[in-house]
């Protein structure tokens, strides 16, 4: 019978095919192998020994790093790594974009409107897209817990009021923000619907989310207010090259608005 430490290498090898590669091919378990044998076909095997593209490593690293961690450590150092994982992210996108792109010349809608336009087809841009609603909620709320707490402290009138004041004078724009980016990220889902990366429950869940962000008070006017323009975007162009849709898209707004 396999050892623990067999078994437990077998089940990371099937989960980095998964998860990561899937051209790599995970050998059968052999019941009565010796300790040289199982030593020798503990890494796992290549059918081609050419390295994994650069762009699949990149869409698959942070989360396939994150399902491993779960899978082979307790949960305490699970959510310190993913923490660590999504604050390298969030520094190397943002990074990449003020390297490639540069900074808008004033941060208010005017100039940040043709800074987004101009960013918008990029894959630096795509994927800060997921990153975009967490910041914003991030930001709003560390800036009430500032000014709530530390408004009378010479550090916070110094350096972080006029940040602070920014962002709870600009809470629609944020609002607007937010709620294109999380209608971008559920596009981006579809169209990922397509590749091997697919999550049909995945997708399926954010949408039900996304429609809750429609009809729910709090967000249902930045998110009624973007797909009013994207509806006045799009039907244009339905109508005219692709009315076979028409059927389709009508039984999704009456799923939409129910």
């Amino acid at each position: 019978m396999a050892s623990h430490p067999d078994l437990i290498g077998h089940f990371k090898r099937k989960f980095y095919k998964r998860y990561i590669d899937p051209d790599f091919v995970v050998e059968a378990m052999s019941t009565g192998s010796s300790g040289a044998t199982s030593s020798q076909s503990s890494g796992p095997t290549r059918r081609s020994s050419t390295p994994p593209s650069s762009d699949n490593a990149s869409r698959t690293r942070d989360t396939s790093y994150s399902f491993f961690i779960a899978v082979t450590y307790p949960p305490h150092i699970f959510h310190k790594a993913y923490r660590l994982a999504l604050l390298g992210t969030i520094c190397s996108s943002f990074y990449s974009l003020y390297t490639v792109h540069g900074k808008p010349r004033a941060w208010n809608l005017t100039a940040l409107q043709p800074w987004f336009q101009g960013i918008l087809g990029t894959k630096e841009f795509i994927r800060t897209i997921a990153l975009i609603p967490v910041l914003i909620w991030a930001l709003e709320h560390v800036g009430k817990y500032l000014r709530r707490n530390f408004s009378r402290s010479n550090l916070y009138r110094k350096y972080l009021e006029d940040p602070c004041l920014w962002i709870d004078s600009n809470a629609s724009t944020l609002g607007i923000m937010t709620s294109h980016a999380e209608i971008a990220l559920g596009l981006l889902l579809i169209l990922s619907l397509l590749s091997w990366h697919r999550n049909i429950i995945h997708t399926f869940m954010y949408w039900q989310l996304l429609k809750l962000m429609y009809h729910s008070p709090a967000t249902a006017g930045y998110h009624q207010s973007a797909w009013t323009k994207i509806g006045r975007t799009v039907n244009p162009y339905l109508n005219r090259y692709a009315p076979f849709l028409s059927r389709p898209v009508s039984a999704v707004q009456r799923w939409w608005f129910r």
